[in-house]
This record gives C-alpha cells, sequence and structure tokens, in this order.
C-alpha cells in the first residue's frame, strides 16, 4: 500500500536580545552555570516579570518577514508542568492568543508551506547528566526569550521539512532577530510526522521526535520514521502516539514516552503580565526596519553577478557568507571567481573546522589579495589552493606568505626554456612518442618542469614553451 506523509514542525527561535524576557539577567551563551540568574528567572515568592519589549520588537520583525498577521492584541498564559529545569513549575507562554498568525514560506520548489502561529515564551534551564548517574541543572538559560514557529502539517517529504528548516533559518536570521546557531540552542526543532493511506483523509497517529540537533538530522530522522511507521501498518499493527528520541550514532528513533492522553497543562492567562496592545504604527515602524530579505537577495545575485541559481542559493542561505561575497566584490570586481572559491575551497575549509564564515580568519581584504595574485600571474591557482588553508589557519596575510616563502610563479620564459630544454634532452624516448603522435606525453614533460620548479612554474608558458620546442 502507498502512504501520504504528513508532517509538522515546531522552531524554538531564540531572539537576540541584551537581557532576558523578563528579568535585567545577560540574554548569552558560555557563560559558568548558574551565573545569569536572579530571583524572578529562578521564580522566588513575590517576584514579578516585566517584559522586555525589545523581545516584542525582535518577534514582530521575525513574524512580519515570515508573511504573518500580528494580532492587535496578544496576552501571556501560564503553563503548568513540573521538571526540575522549570524552578517556578510553570512556563510563561502564549496560548490561545499568540502574537502572530497565518503566515507562510515559500520553498525554492514553489511549494508554499503555511505557518500556522509564532507565539512567545520563556525557555527553561538545562539539565546535565553525567556518566557517574547524576543530573546537575545549570538555570542560565532560564528566561532566555523564544519564539516558537508552528508549522500547519503540510509538509509532506523529509527534502521538503529540509528546505523548509533552511529557508526558515535563513529568513530569520536576516532579520537579525535571532543568531539561529544550533550549536549554542539558538535554534531548535521538533518533529511531528504520522502516515495515512494515499489520498485519504483522515491523518494517522502521529510520533514527535525530539533531540535532534541539524537540519540534516531532522531529514534522516524523518525517513529512519516514515520506514518505521509504514512497516508497522503494512503488517497490521498501530502506530502509538509518543514522543520519540532520535539517536545519532545509530541514526534510528527511540521512544522516550507514551503521549496516548494529551497533557494537561491547566493554562491560564498569566495574572502578573498585562496584554500585549500592538497599533498599525508599531507594526509599521518594525516594517521599515526589516533589510532585503534571502529571496530578494538571491534574485538581485542572479541579475546583478551573473552567477546560476545553484551558486546563489548556497551563497545565500547564510547571511554571513553572502555579506562576506559581496564584500569581496566590492575588493576585487570577479563575481564568478568569487562564488567559484567560496563554494568550493572556503566551504570545505568551513565544514572540516566545523565554524561560520564569521568566525575564521580568512577575510574578504584576504581573499581578494590571493585572487589578485592569481589574477596576476604572481601565483598559480594550483599554488593559491595550498596557500589558502595556511591563510585560514593562521590569519596571516596572503602577500606576506607568498613574500616569506618565495612563493612567486616563475614567468620568466628565459628561465623556464633552461629547465624545460633539459627535461627534453633527459627523455629522449618520450620525446618520440609526442611526435609520433601520443599527445598525452605532453602531461609528463609539464610534471617535471612543476616537480624541478617546486611548483612554482606558470602551467600556461610552460605549455606554450613545450608544445613549441617538441
Amino acid at each position: 500500500m502507498k502512504y501520504d506523509v504528513v508532517i509538522g514542525l515546531e522552531v524554538h527561535v531564540q531572539l537576540k536580545t541584551k537581557t532576558k524576557i523578563f528579568c535585567g539577567c545577560d540574554n548569552s551563551f558560555g557563560a559558568e552555570p548558574n551565573t545569569h540568574i536572579c530571583p524572578v528567572c529562578l521564580g522566588f515568592p513575590g517576584t514579578l516579570p516585566v517584559l522586555n519589549y525589545k523581545v516584542v520588537d525582535n518577534a514582530i520583525k521575525a513574524s512580519l518577514a515570515l508573511n504573518c498577521e500580528i494580532a492587535p492584541v496578544s496576552r501571556f498564559h501560564r503553563k503548568n508542568y513540573f521538571y526540575p529545569d522549570l524552578p517556578k513549575a510553570y512556563q510563561i507562554s502564549q496560548y490561545d492568543e499568540p502574537l502572530a498568525i497565518n503566515g507562510y514560506i515559500d520553498l525554492t520548489s514553489e511549494k508554499r508551506i503555511a505557518i500556522t502561529r509564532a507565539h512567545l515564551e520563556e525557555d527553561a534551564g538545562k539539565l546535565i547528566h553525567s556518566d557517574a548517574g547524576e543530573s546537575l541543572v545549570d538555570y542560565n538559560r532560564t528566561g532566555t526569550p523564544l519564539l516558537e514557529i508552528v508549522s500547519q502539517p503540510n509538509i509532506s517529504s523529509p527534502q521538503e521539512a529540509y528546505d523548509y528548516l533552511t529557508r526558515l533559518k535563513a529568513i530569520v536570521e536576516y532579520t537579525e532577530a535571532s543568531d539561529c546557531n544550533m550549536e549554542e540552542g539558538s535554534l531548535r526543532c521538533d518533529v511531528n510526522i504520522s502516515i495515512k493511506p494515499e489520498g485519504t483523509i483522515s491523518l494517522g497517529t502521529r510520533a514527535e521526535i525530539k533531540n535532534v540537533n541539524s537540519f540534516r538530522a531532522v531529514k534522516r530522522a524523518l525517513i529512519y520514521e516514515i520506514q518505521r511507521q509504514t512497516e508497522l501498518v503494512d503488517r497490521g499493527d498501530k502506530v502509538v502516539q509518543e514522543t520519540r528520541l532520535w539517536d545519532e550514532k545509530k541514526q534510528i528513533t527511540s521512544s522516550m514516552r507514551s503521549k496516548e492522553e494529551a497533557h494537561d497543562y491547566r493554562y491560564f492567562p498569566e495574572p502578573d503580565l498585562m496584554p500585549i496592545r500592538i497599533n498599525q504604527e508599531w507594526i509599521q515602524a518594525i516594517f521599515e526596519t526589516i533589510p532585503e530579505l534571502p529571496q530578494a537577495r538571491e534574485k538581485r545575485f542572479i541579475k546583478q553577478y551573473n552567477l546560476s541559481e545553484y551558486d546563489t542559493q548556497i551563497l545565500v542561505a547564510d547571511k554571513g557568507m553572502a555579506d562576506f561575497y559581496e564584500e569581496t566584490v566590492k575588493l576585487f570586481p570577479n563575481p564568478k571567481m568569487i562564488s567559484n572559491w567560496l563554494t568550493t575551497e572556503i566551504f570545505r575549509l568551513l565544514s572540516e573546522a566545523k565554524i561560520g564564515i564569521n568566525q575564521c580568519h580568512v577575510t574578504p581584504q584576504y581573499l581578494s589579495q590571493l585572487l589578485q595574485m592569481i589574477e596576476n600571474g604572481i601565483i598559480s591557482g594550483k599554488m593559491g589552493k595550498e596557500l589558502l588553508p595556511e591563510v585560514f589557519r593562521t590569519g596571516i596575510s596572503p602577500e606576506l606568505i607568498v613574500k616569506e616563502k618565495g612563493l612567486v610563479q616563475i614567468t620568466d620564459k628565459g628561465e623556464l626554456e633552461t629547465v624545460i630544454d633539459n627535461v627534453i634532452k633527459e627523455n629522449p624516448k618520450i620525446v618520440e612518442q609526442y611526435r609520433e603522435g601520443k599527445k598525452q606525453s605532453l602531461g609528463f614533460f609539464v610534471g617535471q618542469v612543476m616537480r624541478i620548479t617546486n611548483g612554482k612554474a606558470k602551467p600556461e608558458t610552460v605549455n606554450e614553451i613545450l608544445i613549441t620546442k617538441l
């Protein structure tokens, strides 16, 4: 039997503000455990939350970029549950009166994925489990501002889910409402997945997948879960409504807890916070601050720089990379050459180091220096590729490395002719093969010249002289 796949995604985006949502503690990552805390975010009796309106500004900005309608009135609720990292035993969230509704994201496939709602809430703390069986809790994250973005279940494949998440991340990142850094927990995703007989209306029993820490992991988890649910239904078993965890090492999902009955969170309006009232003037003021978004930037890159759609999508998917590209073009006006180096050599180095473009030592100034030396014939493209990792690792300028190591390309024809004459003299048999029509023998001579000159000979000049002499 064939099945339709039904996927819905809940994405939690940590909003970028100086302080937390309801108190004055720093909203930052990487501090010593339990150093960014106070009586308010720890839920001490007698304390009161005070809304940080910069959080609301950022949430409106991200929601508008996601094509959402902003509610004139939204309200906070208490979501009651007990867990060790939730010191108040309730979370301040939004329930039936969210900040934003009815948004959408258009994928590159032109399919439109609907967004049901985007609502504000505070984050919980973080539990740290040791190998000794102990559990510690770090409350630094408690009270950090989150925007939860809930899609409608109209995503129908793992690839669509991946494309949706990639585009959502890019859009929010471009607004600068969040840095969307998954490694630091600034963007987290819960996945809901079910299957149903092809063409039917009624939805199947869904499973929720947690602990998915990358977009590629989301895709792999969905592929596994579709296969698991299909095998269950094909043999006449039922899919159980439950929460499952993704195991990255084993590449499987496993049962975490049953959700046969909906949890009763006993929502009720937060009595210590007034409703948020947003007028059109406020919305318009924020709308005017939204920068050029990814889709608009893609169209401009294709038109302005004559790039392929594929290269453009790679560059624009990450705001830092797109900014880096445009800064380099200003210094070295060869858009295609820059694109080629960024999407191959730079991407490879970043992937190996597991860092972003803003964290590496290669700057637009350094890359433009390197490419200018290649274009001017000072170094070869091969030498440039060997030089780039050293710039990436050390942060020393390409010009200085070339100067210190004497890596300047040999372009003097007289000097190269002397080397080539010796190579031809020492290999009479291969000269004979070339003259008899074995033209691939030319590569042997080029290789010998490059070996003798330690790769410094200009390949074009070497080829030109060899062909003439042979």
